[in-house]
C-alpha cells in the first residue's frame, strides 16, 4: 500500500493508493454503503437508515475508499465501550468494479493505522464458518501486521432467533506496528481531519 496522505472533497482523507482515496465517510456516504453492501449479495444487509446513522455516529471508526468522488467500498467499525482498546469490524464491503485489487486489506490498513494513534490494540470481528473470503482477509491482516490471531465461538446457532450460521470471533493482536507499507499513514493522521 504506497500511498501519501491527502485531503479528499469530504476533508481529511487518510490515503491514496492509485485512483482510490480511503477516507473516513459522511452522512453522505450512508446511502452508497447500503447499496454496495445490498448488491455484495453476502453481507446481512441492514436497514438504510441504520447505514446513514453509522455514517454520521460512527465516521471516525470507519472508512470509504472513493474512486472519482464515488464509494466503492466501505468498513464499518465502532469501539468497543467496554474495551476502548478494541474496534470491532461490522462489515467490510467493496464494489463489483473494484473487486480483487486488495482494497479490503487496504482499507483495514488504514483504518487501523488511524486507529492506533487513538489507543486501538485489538481488532474484533465476526465471521460464519463458511465465509473463506473473510476468514482470508483477516487472516492476512493478522499476518501483515505480524499480530496474533485468536478464534472463538462467539453466537451459536441457537442463539439466533431465525436461521443463521454460527458467528465465530476473530481478535487480532496487540496490534502495535502497522505494516512497513501503511506507516506513512499513522503519521499526522489526525493533523488532516
Amino acid at each position: 500500500m504506497s500511498g501519501k496522505q491527502t485531503s479528499s472533497a469530504t476533508g481529511g482523507g487518510i490515503v491514496t493508493v492509485g485512483d482510490v482515496v480511503i477516507d473516513h465517510p459522511t452522512k453522505a456516504d450512508g446511502a452508497a454503503f447500503w447499496r454496495i453492501a445490498r448488491d455484495s449479495q453476502k453481507l446481512d444487509l441492514n436497514s438504510s437508515y441504520a447505514y446513514l446513522m453509522w455514517c454520521q455516529d460512527f465516521a471516525n471508526s470507519s472508512v470509504v475508499a472513493r474512486c472519482d468522488g464515488d464509494p466503492v467500498g466501505f468498513v464499518m467499525g465502532y469501539r468497543k465501550p467496554d474495551a476502548p482498546d478494541a474496534a470491532v469490524v461490522w462489515q467490510v464491503a467493496v464494489d463489483a468494479s473494484q473487486r480483487g485489487k486488495g482494497l479490503a486489506g487496504r482499507m483495514l490498513d488504514a483504518m487501523y493505522a488511524s486507529l492506533l494513534n487513538e489507543g486501538v490494540r485489538y481488532l474484533e470481528t465476526t465471521i460464519t464458518p463458511d465465509n473463506e473470503a473473510s476468514i482470508a482477509l483477516f487472516s492476512s491482516f493478522a499476518t501483515r501486521w505480524d499480530a496474533e490471531l485468536d478464534r472463538s465461538e462467539l453466537f451459536a446457532v441457537s442463539d439466533f432467533p431465525d436461521e443463521h450460521e454460527r458467528e465465530d470471533l476473530f481478535r487480532i493482536g496487540p496490534l502495535v506496528t502497522p505494516p512497513e507499507a501503511v506507516r506513512a499513514v499513522v503519521t499526522n493522521v489526525h493533523e488532516q481531519t
